[in-house]
Parts: C-alpha cells; structure tokens; sequence
C-alpha cells in the first residue's frame, strides 16, 4: 500500500529600499499546501496626522474564496500584536474611508487607531483560503506615509483682463489644521497646437493665489494638492480639475471708434 504525503512548499521574498535615509522592509512570505490565494499587495497611508491611518489591498479574485486577517506591531515589541480592524469592500463603513487613488478593484482596508508618533510598526496581512496561505509584512513609521485627501471646492474667478484667482478648501478629513498646517502645490496645464503644456507652482501656505499672464482664448486645467507644511509623506492626490477659459477681448469695430 503506497503512501502519500502532502507537500508543503514555503516560500520567502525580502525587499529592502532605503527612503529618506531609513530602511523600509517589504516580507512577502507564501506557505501552501495546493493552489494558495495571492500575496495582498498592501498600500497603508495616514490621512490626518496622527490619528486617521488606513491600509488597503485589492481582494483576490481566485478560487476558493479568501479571507483575510490582519495585525500590527511596534517593531521593538512584536510579541504585543493587536488586531487592526477590517472593512470588507462594500460595507457601510468602507465609505467612511478616503482611497489614496481611484480604483476599479474592489479594496479591503484595515483602520490601525492611536499609533504612536516616531514609532516603527509592522502590519501583516494574510490571506487565507482552502489551498493555504499567503503574508504580506509591511514596515512604516507613521511619518512617512502621511499622505493627505486632495484639496476640495477649488474655484477660478477673473482677477482682471489675463489675470486669474485660484481659491480652494482644505481637505475637510484633515483634523488637526491649525496643530499640523498644510501647503499647497498648484498645477495648470493646456494645450499650445495640440501639444500638452503644465506649469507646476508652490508651495503655497495659503487658499488662494492669483495667476498672472494667462492667455486670453485659451482653456486652462487647474488642480491642487496638499502635504503636511514641514513635509511629513507626500503631496495629496490632485483635486478634481477645473476648467476655464480666459475670455478673449472684445474688439470694437472702426466705425464704432469714431463715433465714440
């Protein structure tokens, strides 16, 4: 009589980069027993400093289903691991939630509350199936992924004849303005005979500026992003763009001018 012994098949991918001078680690770790689910690829960013940090993975689309746990540590103190709270795509609460960039996958996030300010952490994601199981570690200092929501309610109003003002909100999910301020970048693009041209302008401490020399005729693209004033993270997603066109003069006829 033959026997026969399942295979386990365990597999170890370590990534190191360096960003702003530390070590940033990514552990993927794949342990399976048959057809395991894809490793997450997790993405974790802090939307108002120091209290609103979010991660989030695209959900496996393979069979058998997959569910998913999710962890996180002080790298000094990994035996202390709490449990980070999971918001299923779709739910109620996943709306409460502001997405680094659109995304057509349907997204789990996980809320990680009440981190500590220049801590290292560690967050593992695993994902878990009927064919076995697949981890991602994920290495971060809440400082280096702050990352604000983009600027809101952004408006252009005439200043004067090739002269513009750019006005706009600060993100309403950044809490503490007035404890951790922001700056802004401005970015307006248009076309010069079919070729794409931007100017990219900032930072500016202010909700507004005024644009100076702009083209009579021509349509402009106006967008604006946020980042934390000392420069913790990166710069928001771009707002929503705004378009207008900066009128062309009126040009009187001579027989006009004579009258006048």
């Amino acid at each position: 009589m033959a026997a026969t012994a399942a295979s386990l098949c365990v597999t170890v991918t370590l990534l190191v980069c360096v960003i702003g001078g530390r070590a940033l680690e990514l552990l993927r770790v794949t342990s399976t027993s048959g057809n395991p689910p894809s490793t997450p690829t997790v993405n974790c960013w802090c939307a108002s400093y120091p209290n609103k940090t979010f991660c989030s993975w695209p959900e496996s689309r393979r069979s058998p289903p997959t569910h998913y746990t999710a962890t996180y540590s002080e790298r000094h103190r990994q035996l202390v691991t709490k449990p980070c709270r999971l918001i299923r795509p779709g739910s109620a609460s996943s709306d409460l939630v502001s997405a680094p960039s659109p995304s057509s996958e349907r997204l789990w996030h996980c809320h990680l509350p009440n981190l500590k300010l220049l801590t290292d952490y560690i967050l593992n994601v695993t994902a878990v199936s009927s064919g076995g199981s697949s981890s991602h570690l994920l290495s971060f200092m809440l400082e280096d992924i702050v990352k604000p929501d983009p600027p809101v309610d952004v408006r252009v109003s005439p200043h004067d004849t090739k002269n513009l003002l750019l006005e706009w909100s600060h993100p309403p999910t950044w809490t503490y303005l007035n404890i951790f301020p922001l700056k802004y970048q401005i970015l307006y693009q248009w076309e010069n005979r079919g070729t794409p041209k931007s100017v990219n302008l900032g930072p500016f401490e202010g909700t507004s500026v005024e644009l100076n020399r702009l083209t009579p005729g021509r349509t402009y693209l106006f967008q604006v992003c946020a980042k934390e004033l000392l420069g913790l993270g990166k710069c928001s997603a771009w707002s929503s763009p705004v378009k207008y066109t900066i009128p062309s003069p009126i040009l009187l006829p001579d027989s006009f001018n004579t009258l006048l």
